[in-house]
This record gives C-alpha cells, sequence and structure tokens, in this order.
C-alpha cells in the first residue's frame, strides 16, 4: 500500500462507530462459534497462527504507514523504527512464540522450557523463559536472560500439571467462553496479542473492541487475522464509551479484558465516581459481574544503585533511561516516570545531566494522546514552551518530594514528564532497601521497575545478598535489570501484567496475565537481567540513525527465522 493509499486508510476509519445491532450480531456469531473453537484441534491452530504470520507480514507496511501518519512521524524518520518495533514486530514474535508452543504440545503434550527450571533457598521455582528455543535470541540479544518466578505456592508437580492447562484437558472438558477484548490506543500490539492470549491461551472466541485513538488498525487487523474472521472465532468493533459500555453490559459477553488506566477499569467495575460506587465498594458489589483481566500502567520507577560506572556505561545508561520516555511520545503504561538515586552518589547530577542531553538532541513529538498537554501542565507545572503546536517537549524534574508533590508518586502522568527523587542512606546496601521500599509502598502500580546496578555490586558477599533481596521484594509483575521493563512486554515469553496482589476494589496495576507464550500457572514476577551497557547499541534507542532498516530485518527474521538472514540483519546493526 502506497502512503497516499494509506493515509486515504487512516482518514476513512476515523470516528468509525459499530451499530448496537452490529455488535448483537457479531456476538450472536462469536456464542455460535464457542463449542466449534473448543474443538479445533492443536494442529489446526497451528495453521490458524501460520496464516496470522503470513497476514502480519503481509500488512506490515501498511500497519506501519498508518501508525506513523497518525502518531505524526515522517516515512524514514529513525524514531518510526519504533513503530515496526511496537506493532508488526512484537506481533510476529508474539505469534511465532505461540506456534512454537502450540507445536511443542502437538509433539510433546506440553511446552518445552528453554532451560532448567531453578529453584530457590525458600523453595520458590523460577523458569526460564529467555533465550527461547529457534528464536535466535542468543545473538540477537546476546548478555540477556529472564526467569519468570512463581507463586511460592506452586510445586513441581503442580508446574509439570498446570503448564498449558487448557490443553492438558479432554476436549470436551474445555471450557469455553466469549471473551470481550477493549483495545489500547497506545502500542499497536496490545490490541492483537491481548486477543490472541485470550483465543489461544484461554479457549475463548474474541469481541475486540478497537480503542479510538487507533481505530484507524481495525480494517489492516481484519486483513492480517482474516482466517480466524472467516472462521468466526475473531470479530472486530469500532467506537467510544458508550459502545464500549454497551458491549460490556451483553448478555453474550462472559469476560472483560481492558488494557488502559485504572479510572477506565473502576468505571466499568463499580460505575462512575460518586456515592453510589463507594457503597458498591464498601459492600463488595460490583457492578460488572463478570470476570475482568486487566492492565492498568504503573508509577514506573528507574532505580539507579551507586557504583564505579565508568563514562561509557553512564552514558550508555542515560540514553537506556531517556529512550523511556522518547518511545512513543512518552504515551506507554510502562514509560519512566520516576527515577530514584542515592542523595550522595557522587555522579547523581552528572547522570540526570547526561538524561537531559539526550531530551536535548531529540525533537518534541505530536502529543497525539488526548489529554496530554492538561497533563503535561499538571505535572510539569507549566505550559509546554519552546515547541511547535501540537507537540510537547521532554521534561526532567529534579529532586522531587513526596510530602511536597505527592502527584508525582501517586499518580501515572502519561505524559513526557520524568521526575527525580533521591534518598539519603548510609551506603549502597541501605540505599537498595530503601529505595525498594520507596518503590512499593510510595509509588503507584505495580506493573514494571527498572534497577541500574553496576556488576561489582552482585559480586561481593554482602552486597550480593541486597541485591538478591532487592529482587525477591520488589512487587512489580516485571523488574528489568539494567534495562526498560518493557523489554518483558516485547519479549512475550514472558508473562506481562501486575504484581498479582491486586483486586476488583483495588486492582493496583491490573489483575491477569497476557503474553506468557509458555502458558506458565500462577506467575509471581518476571526477573530480566541484561547487561550494563553493550554494542552494537539497541535499535530503540534515539540516536540509532539505521533503525529502521534493522527494525525491518528483525521483521523479515520473526517472519521466516532462517540463518542466512542473520549476516545482513548484524551488518545493519553495526551501522549503528
Amino acid at each position: 500500500m502506497s502512503i497516499a493509499e494509506s493515509a486515504s486508510l487512516y482518514q476513512e476509519h476515523l470516528g468509525k462507530v459499530t451499530s448496537p445491532e452490529n455488535i448483537d450480531r457479531a456476538l450472536g456469531e462469536l456464542s455460535e462459534a464457542k463449542p466449534r473453537w473448543r474443538d479445533v484441534s492443536v494442529a489446526e491452530r497451528i495453521g490458524l497462527v501460520q496464516a496470522s504470520l503470513d497476514g502480519v507480514a503481509a500488512e506490515a507496511e501498511s500497519w506501519v504507514q498508518a501508525a506513523c501518519q497518525a502518531k505524526g512521524l515522517a516515512a524514514g524518520d529513525p524514531l518510526s523504527a519504533e513503530e515496526i518495533a511496537n506493532g508488526p514486530l512484537a506481533t510476529l514474535r508474539y505469534l511465532r512464540l505461540l506456534k512454537q508452543t502450540l507445536e511443542d504440545i502437538d509433539r510433546h503434550g506440553k511446552p518445552q522450557i528453554p532451560g532448567e527450571v531453578v529453584q530457590r533457598a525458600d523453595g520458590q521455582l523460577c523458569v526460564p523463559v529467555m533465550p527461547c528455543r529457534g528464536m535466535f535470541d542468543s545473538i540477537l540479544f546476546s548478555g540477556f536472560k529472564a526467569f519468570v518466578w512463581l507463586d511460592p505456592s506452586v510445586t513441581r508437580a503442580e508446574l509439570d500439571a498446570g503448564t498449558a492447562a487448557y490443553y492438558q484437558l479432554p476436549t470436551g472438558e474445555r471450557p469455553a467462553g466469549l471473551s470481550l477484548v477493549l483495545g489500547a490506543g497506545n502500542v499497536s500490539s496490545i490490541a492483537p496479542t491481548d486477543a490472541f492470549t485470550k483465543l489461544f491461551h484461554e479457549g475463548k472466541v474474541v469481541l475486540l473492541k478497537m480503542n479510538p485513538v487507533n481505530e484507524y488498525l481495525g480494517p489492516i487487523f481484519e486483513r492480517a487475522f482474516g482466517r480466524l474472521i472467516d472462521k468466526g472465532f475473531l470479530r472486530i468493533v469500532y467506537g467510544g464509551a458508550e459502545i464500549g459500555s454497551y458491549a460490556v453490559t451483553h448478555d453474550l459477553v462472559d469476560e472483560v479484558h481492558i488494557t488502559g488506566s485504572i479510572y477506565s477499569h473502576q468505571t466499568i467495575v463499580w460505575g462512575p465516581p460518586g456515592e453510589q460506587r463507594e457503597r458498591r465498594i464498601a459492600e463488595h458489589e460490583p457492578l460488572l459481574k463478570k470476570e475482568i483481566s486487566s492492565e492498568l500502567g504503573n508509577v514506573t520507577p528507574w532505580i539507579v544503585v551507586p557504583g564505579p560506572y565508568s563514562e561509557k556505561e553512564l552514558r550508555f545508561q542515560a540514553e537506556n533511561l531517556a529512550s523511556t520516555i522518547v518511545n512513543n511520545a512518552s504515551f506507554n503504561c510502562v514509560a519512566t516516570k520516576m527515577i530514584v538515586t542515592h542523595k550522595g552518589w557522587k555522579d547523581r547530577q552528572r547522570f540526570l545531566d547526561m538524561v537531559q542531553e539526550v531530551f536535548d538532541r531529540v525533537p518534541p513529538r505530536k502529543a497525539y494522546y488526548p489529554g496530554a498537554e492538561e497533563r503535561f501542565e499538571k505535572f510539569a507545572g507549566c505550559a509546554p514552551s519552546g515547541c511547535p503546536a501540537g507537540t510537547l517537549p521532554w521534561k526532567l524534574v529534579r529532586d522531587v518530594d513526596p510530602r511536597e508533590t505527592p502527584r508525582f508518586f501517586q499518580e501515572e502522568s502519561f505524559v513526557c514528564v520524568l521526575a527525580e527523587t533521591a534518598i539519603d542512606a548510609e551506603d549502597e546496601i541501605d540505599f537498595a532497601a530503601r529505595a525498594t521500599e520507596l518503590a512499593n509502598e510510595r509509588l503507584w502500580g505495580t506493573l514494571g521497575a527498572s534497577v541500574m546496578v553496576h556488576p561489582t555490586f552482585q559480586q561481593g558477599a554482602q552486597s550480593k545478598a541486597a541485591y538478591d533481596r532487592m529482587l525477591a521484594e520488589l512487587r512489580f509483575g516485571t523488574v528489568a535489570v539494567n534495562y526498560w521493563s518493557a523489554l518483558g512486554f516485547a519479549m512475550m515469553s514472558p508473562p506481562w501484567g501486575g504484581y498479582p496482589d491486586g483486586s476488583l476494589e483495588d486492582p493496583h496495576s491490573g489483575i491477569g496475565w497476557v503474553h506468557n507464550t509458555f502458558m506458565l500457572p500462577k506467575p509471581q514476577k518476571t526477573i530480566l537481567e541484561g547487561p550494563l551497557s553493550e554494542f552494537p547499541k539497541p535499535f530503540w534507542f534515539p540516536s540509532h540513525q539505521h533503525a529502521v532498516a534493522l527494525a525491518w530485518k528483525v521483521v523479515g527474521l520473526l517472519h521466516k527465522p532462517t540463518v542466512w538472514k542473520l549476516p545482513g540483519l548484524l551488518i545493519t546493526a553495526l551501522k549503528q
């Protein structure tokens, strides 16, 4: 599709709304398909996943062009690589891993874990999920590893029995359901991967309602996932809050999944703010009496443990951190919102200056998400200035105090404002404990956290014990060491969701998990560890001038993995 055709498609589907009558029809068709979907064999499911892989690859260019236009990115702009990575690339990785899991189930009865399960001293099981087999992860992500820590109650026997539990049941005993997926409007891979999690992990047919912010992608999804639609297992509808409310309360919808804000979740479950909502919460009488799963964001911390960092390591980590704000113009539920530093760290101000230098080099981005300017003024404390109309500048607010400016700690800004707070501590070990307490007790949400730590902190007996305690005690669904926790989302093999201590009354960052391509039972958190710096630099860094070409090569590799594609990919990566 040409850029002009993509632009026409984008305009054509702005404000598209599915009528209640057509929603009734779609839900009726899905309801009739529930038992048929349960009876579909694993081999047939593999074929449907392969058709979706081919569909995403065929639509990838149109997908990216439409998203770039909506978000104000010029064709060929290195930053447009994020629309490749956040959209078709991430979706292809998920589908590739899902296909591998289904093939394992077909051959062996369950997914094949890529390594040995580790048992901690307290008995908790940690399951390796990355690097993945057959994905060239050991080359593309050299030095990275990820383990899923299961709920401490899970035994080895329960792990074996609970992995891919849906597929271990006889076909006739498998549950059937109809899930309404309320799609996210920011990252374009969220809606399809959420829908596929419901379809292939939980065995539910899906009504996917597009978010009005990115509804222009709906026709692209309809083509990419045409086989599933033709078979009657997936339907895509459009509209705003009124249409969403109609679908949520429909008798044929068995459960609801939302990726969005805590405010949307509470309105769906308990009703609009006011006396009636408070009464329902107090009496434990939700307005929505259906199962709900959700992912609701986070005031995401980036904890900097003091250490003997080199100039190269500091600069790499400064761009690493800044890229979490620049990416998607900061409209990400896990964009870093709070840097946590040691007040006495000698490199504190120099490191913050390096982060600011990265911001100074990146032009302001289009504020495409509704309400962004108002949220910017609230958190930055001033109106945006020095940037073109319709854009917002990157803002770093240093040395905030939870007693004086609680909004930074208690509310996700969902805009390009980054705060820093400093902690008094006796030494690095004391800092690790205090920073963990601040992240757990002061910051809203439990979705993701990042910890920047020098290798020496993981080597001494006392500091190693402090490091292990930190990872064990941080109550977040993904804890990433030396990298953005969103990498756990992008890897797709780890479960993605909030730490599992939420409730309907207080869901924190959400209830339940998506992705989790090894279909593990009762995840507690993912620990993802990477190197303090690496060469070549990651293609999601804003300074990578060949990011677009590299991202497209990764798309090609994920669609049809072959070792012959690696040399060209690695040559492009080295150009930077």
